[in-house]
């Protein structure tokens, strides 16, 4: 059997400080607790306030670098379309002059086989003719061909007036002669065709 023990009214009286000393550290440290979580707030939003500052300063450095970078692209890219033009441009002058040296050459076929037109039976002036006939046929794949002018009307981007006459029966501005045939290439003026114009 249990015993009833007796209480002691002096127990009680210090068991109760006890439960209100423990009250007050709860408390304290309600307080403390308030405290440290203000001071850590702010500690925490003076680092987001740093962090926040220096991704800002960060994008506007990735934002620059890019645009040096577009601008970089884009100087390279008109480099690297303005060389190729020089480049084509550079092969079609070099291809031009060559042809240019060659055009005498059709010039004197052209003006023996005019002569050699009265004795048209000849060997000499058959194998003219075919020459002159081959020479115009491989300028013609070189792309290389003639500028009509002969009955046109005067174009002074492709002709070069040396003589001029006056002509009731020919309209105004019309080539009537020419005197040395010119040449194109695409839309390349080799020579120009000299010519005589009427009125």
């Amino acid at each position: 059997m249990e015993e009833n023990k007796a209480v002691d009214p002096e127990e009680l009286e210090t068991q109760e400080p006890v439960q209100d000393a423990e009250a007050e550290n709860e408390n304290v440290t309600a307080e403390e607790c308030a405290e440290e979580c203000e001071k850590s707030s702010g500690k925490d939003k003076k680092k987001t306030k740093k962090l926040e500052s220096e991704i800002e300063k960060l994008n506007a450095s990735l934002a620059e670098e890019q645009d040096k970078y577009m601008r970089l692209y884009a100087e390279y890219d008109n480099f690297r379309r303005r060389s190729a033009k020089e480049r084509e441009g550079i092969y079609t002058d070099a291809y031009c002059d060559a042809l240019l040296q060659i055009l005498p050459i059709l010039d004197t076929l052209e003006r023996a086989a005019q002569f050699s037109a009265e004795d048209a039976e000849s060997p000499m002036a058959k194998g003219l003719e075919l020459t002159l006939k081959s020479f115009v046929e491989t300028m013609n794949k070189m792309g290389v061909y003639e500028i009509e002018a002969l009955g046109k009307e005067f174009d002074p981007n492709i002709h070069n007036a040396v003589m001029h006459v006056d002509d009731e029966s020919v309209g105004e501005n019309i080539v009537v002669e020419v005197f040395m045939k010119g040449y194109k290439k695409g839309d390349k003026i080799l020579r120009h065709s000299m010519v005589k114009v009427a009125n």
